[in-house]
């Protein structure tokens, strides 16, 4: 098949155009002067740019039709399409009005990772006068910083990604360079650069991208998160990426150039995935997946993907099958022009349904059941919060930002082993233990899913029968991570998305947690500007502030609420 603009064309041009198929090219030659000659007589004839896409092999893949000014390269067969290896084809192709390599061929040379870009200028009798080529260039990359911990070293760029390789006419082309030595070498450097580690362990390498309109500073707030979470779903992160732009680019996010260059470091560093930091939508994806095989993500997927490693109840999952469904729901693009489904009878005769309106309509199909089966969920619970209020026991919430200490704060005090890690989004499923405070005040703690910003809407949604439990708390406790250096913007977060759930009217206290990491005097004016009660949730003998202050609050609403008195019954842990 001849690909492009072939609309027009006579049957004996198009006859012509397939015989090209048919050529070689020997393995060591970048073009034949035959080859040249003949594709620029079909150029001539057809006043439009013709060119070949050749195999290492020397056969000819792919032949393609433009206009008179450009062509367009389709999506290519996945030949040769290993990470970090160059494509394995080459694009020959002719310039009708004498330019040299122009920019969008540039592009395509390192989008799509060719071997190499050639344009083959034409005469005044329509006979080839020079080619004009280019590859790509791996030592313009300076390996200059090792990426933290597992990963490969980071590059910066130095310099122009591709080199042009000096005009010659076909003939001379062909005799002077042995395109299969070049290849080769380019791999061998390609190899050289490339990172050893991690490539054979089944583990994603990505690159972390963010673009935005922000300031500096918030923009590596954002990208040092972005960091933690990729860490915690098991990536290694090579290199991070922060481009300001005064306008987001509603196609390509960023600059084609800078995509470019990201491109060209995926190729060294051996990345396969792309993380931005913002939310793309789904033309953006597509926009981008299509330019560069790589698999492209965004901040919401990389979390719905945490949740979907950490979930352990039955609960937990159907909330985190129910967030991706929404999530995937939009971004469906599968097309599919096979009817996929007829029907028949008088008024049923038609095109019927197509995979797309299909797969659409199984996961609305799907979304139904799982909104049933937590309702199901949300009753149980319900039921079990009545039983707990029957038995006369106030209850304490533990919320705050993610990684701040809830679990492991949870642990000391009910002398628990619930899971408690250093990631973010360790602990998901919601956890109830019974605490006896020293006035024999018997409450019940609760720990649920940490919060972040920028909290993907879907996850709220979804997990809703579990924020349930805030609602029935007498007085919720703000854990804060005074380690961070960013805890002043992760309290102001975590305190806007209780107020935006009408939480923000029950009773509060901040705790500050990990001290430890603090200077005294540091840890004491935290406090106080926080009007929050230091703690380390590994150190019991730092309890003593905290639990007389959550013991005066549950008293005081206790007795508002139920005139005074408790059960001292024991409430059976729920995990």
């Amino acid at each position: 098949t001849v690909h492009g603009n072939t609309g027009g064309l006579k049957s004996g041009l198009l006859r012509g155009l397939e015989r090209l198929y048919r050529r070689r090219c020997p393995p060591e030659a970048l073009v034949t002067n035959d080859l040249a000659r003949e594709m620029a007589r079909l150029a001539a004839a057809c006043n439009r740019q013709v060119g070949v896409l050749i195999d290492r092999g020397g056969s000819v893949e792919l032949v393609l039709v433009g206009d008179h000014k450009s062509i367009l390269i389709p999506v290519l067969p996945q030949v040769r399409s290993g990470r970090g290896r160059l494509k394995g084809l080459r694009c020959i192709h002719i310039h009708l009005a004498g330019e040299p390599l122009t920019q969008d061929d540039l592009s395509d040379l390192l989008f799509l990772r060719l071997d190499c870009m050639a344009a083959i200028t034409v005469d005044a009798e329509g006979l080839p006068r020079q080619v004009h080529a280019a590859h790509l260039v791996p030592s313009s990359l300076a390996i200059d910083k090792p990426a933290p911990e597992d990963g490969g070293p980071a590059a910066k760029p130095a310099g122009k990604p591709w080199r042009l390789i000096e005009p010659q006419h076909p003939a001379e082309i062909q005799r002077r360079v042995d395109f299969r030595e070049l290849v080769a070498a380019l791999e061998g450097e390609f190899a050289r650069l490339r990172p050893l580690a991690e490539v054979d362990k089944g583990r994603d390498r990505a690159i972390l991208i963010s673009v935005t309109t922000a300031s500096k500073r918030l923009a590596q707030e954002s990208m040092d998160e972005l960091v933690e979470l990729a860490r915690s779903d098991d990536v290694v992160v090579l290199d991070t990426v922060i481009q300001q732009r005064r306008r987001i680019h509603p196609r390509w996010i960023m600059g084609k150039g800078k995509l470019g260059e990201i491109m060209l470091r995926a190729l060294v560093l051996n990345a396969n995935l792309l993380i931005f930091d913002q939310e793309l939508n789904p033309s953006q994806i597509r926009s981008i997946t299509d330019h560069t095989e790589l698999r492209v993500i965004d901040r919401t997927q990389l979390i719905l993907d945490i949740f979907a490693r950490r979930a352990r109840s039955r609960e937990g999952r159907l909330q985190i099958e129910m967030a991706q469904l929404k999530y995937m729901l939009p971004r469906l693009t599968l097309r599919d022009d096979a009817l996929s489904r007829l029907t028949g009878g008088i008024g049923g005769r038609g095109p019927g349904e197509t995979k797309l309106e299909i797969d659409r309509r199984r996961i609305n199909d799907r979304l139904a059941k799982l909104a049933r089966r937590l309702r199901q969920v949300a009753d149980e619970r319900h039921r079990r919060r009545q039983r707990r209020r029957k038995k006369g026991l106030p209850v304490l919430s533990l919320v705050g930002y993610t990684n701040a200490g809830k679990s492991t704060l949870l642990n000391s005090l009910t002398k628990s082993d619930i899971t408690a890690e250093d990631k973010l989004f360790a602990t998901l499923d919601p956890t109830s233990r019974r605490l006896r405070f020293p006035r024999d005040i018997e409450v019940i703690v609760t720990d649920t899913v940490g919060f972040i910003r920028n909290l993907p809407a879907e996850l709220l949604q979804a997990f809703r029968a579990t924020l349930e439990e805030l609602y029935e708390a007498d007085v919720l406790v703000h854990v804060i991570d005074g380690a961070s250096p960013r805890c002043r913007d992760q309290v102001r977060v975590v305190e806007e998305l209780l107020a935006d759930m009408d939480l923000d009217r029950l009773p509060m206290i901040r705790v500050l947690n990990k001290v430890d990491l603090l200077g005294a005097g540091q840890a004491a004016r935290l406090a106080r500007e926080l009007e929050a009660v230091p703690v380390c949730a590994l150190d019991r003998a730092t309890f003593g502030p905290f639990i007389e202050r959550a013991a005066a609050l549950v008293e005081e609403k206790w007795r508002a609420v139920s005139g005074g008195g408790q059960s001292a019954a024991v409430l059976e842990d729920t995990a």
